[in-house]
């Protein structure tokens, strides 16, 4: 589609900067095609850890296809629904307009904090002037951290339209999450794609985007080389680099931008702050009993609910509540029986041992 109306100068900002240097990521723009090229409408929605690039992900394919409408929640005061639906029904206001003189946004304004009905009025009007080869792709970055304390128990997070007109696509990317916590009840096609299953070819992008870091910065290499050592192995370095298992876009890209510096820098520092901040806030009420397990992921890595509760002497649903409030932040293996969680990046525990310890 085009003439959708440029996007506000934070959205074009945090666009431009998770675009620079971006590499790779053609498995998921394949799957995105796949799935559009497959059915009629739809939501596609990809999954990954923090850090792992999905905002990079969304904004370089907004950058490369023109006419998509483009939400990010993560920007300050951007996660909650009257302001997704105020900017969001804007945009396809637009895109209405374009398509022919019919006014329908006589109560503009007020019909996009009215809850969940206009939103659904503009999708269907839109639809029904697309081309049939035309497409309306909306896409909503950062889906974990809607506030939907303000929106009526029971509805769809962002009141997302249960059922979607034709030709009309939704993009979602959020973290690690409960299924039954998804905060959508849809009836239309959808689709994951969880980054965590490409391990190969997330780590062959990682591997691309030092090689371009590396040759637009000359003297990053020389660093690389006088730094290794100094730092050890909390920066997983090897000869060529990074470790060959990392993964994590996030931490690469700070650790490249201050291989001089300390260990963790400030960004990154701030990064794990926030994580260490949501963690303790969405267990408040058993706050000495989240610290402790917390810690014994720490120092263990990788363990189990028994394991957790045998060393805590309490009851395994309670180590299982805390774990599934802190799902967007670990990792999960089945082994045998059982399951093991751990935290999902080994430079977030490590950052994260002396503060515990404080704490504990």
């Amino acid at each position: 589609m085009n003439n959708i109306p440029k996007y506000t100068a934070e959205f074009e900002q945090f666009i431009n900067a998770k675009n620079y240097n971006f590499v790779g990521r053609e498995f998921v723009f394949s799957a995105i095609k796949s799935f559009i090229n497959q059915y009629d409408r739809g939501y596609f929605t990809i999954i990954g850890d923090p850090g792992i690039g999905k905002s990079a992900i969304i904004a370089h394919y907004v950058s490369q296809n023109s006419g998509v409408v483009y939400y990010n929640v993560e920007i300050a005061g951007k996660n909650h629904v009257e302001e997704f639906l105020k900017t969001i029904c804007t945009q396809l206001i637009e895109i209405a307009k374009n398509k022919d003189n019919t006014n329908i946004t006589a109560n503009f304004p007020d019909f996009t904090t009215e809850g969940s009905c206009f939103l659904p009025l503009l999708l269907q009007q839109i639809s029904d002037r697309l081309h049939p080869d035309q497409r309306l792709i909306i896409t909503i970055d950062g889906c974990d951290r809607i506030d939907i304390n303000n929106q009526p128990s029971g509805s769809n997070i962002f009141y997302l339209p249960r059922y979607l007109p034709e030709k009309v696509y939704f993009i979602l990317t959020r973290r690690p999450f409960l299924r039954d916590k998804s905060g959508l009840l849809i009836e239309t096609p959808a689709q994951c794609l969880d980054l965590s299953n490409y391990p190969e070819k997330n780590r062959a992008d990682i591997q691309e985007y030092i090689k371009n870091y590396l040759y637009k910065s000359p003297h990053s290499e020389r660093r690389f080389s006088e730094e290794k050592n100094r730092k050890g192995v909390s920066l997983n370095l090897t000869e060529k680099g990074f470790d060959d298992d990392e993964t994590n876009f996030m931490y690469v890209r700070e650790i490249l931008a201050a291989i001089n510096e300390d260990i963790y820098p400030e960004n990154l520092q701030s990064y794990y702050q926030n994580h260490l901040n949501k963690i303790i806030l969405v267990t408040s009420k058993q706050q000495t009993m989240g610290l402790q397990v917390l810690n014994i992921l720490v120092q263990e890595q990788s363990t189990s609910i028994e394991t957790i509760a045998e060393r805590l002497d309490t009851d395994e649903y309670e180590i299982k509540v805390i774990l599934d409030n802190w799902r967007e932040f670990l990792h999960l293996e089945s082994r045998a029986t059982a399951i093991y969680y751990s935290l999902y990046h080994a430079s977030f525990c490590d950052w994260l041992s002396p503060k515990i310890e404080s704490k504990c």
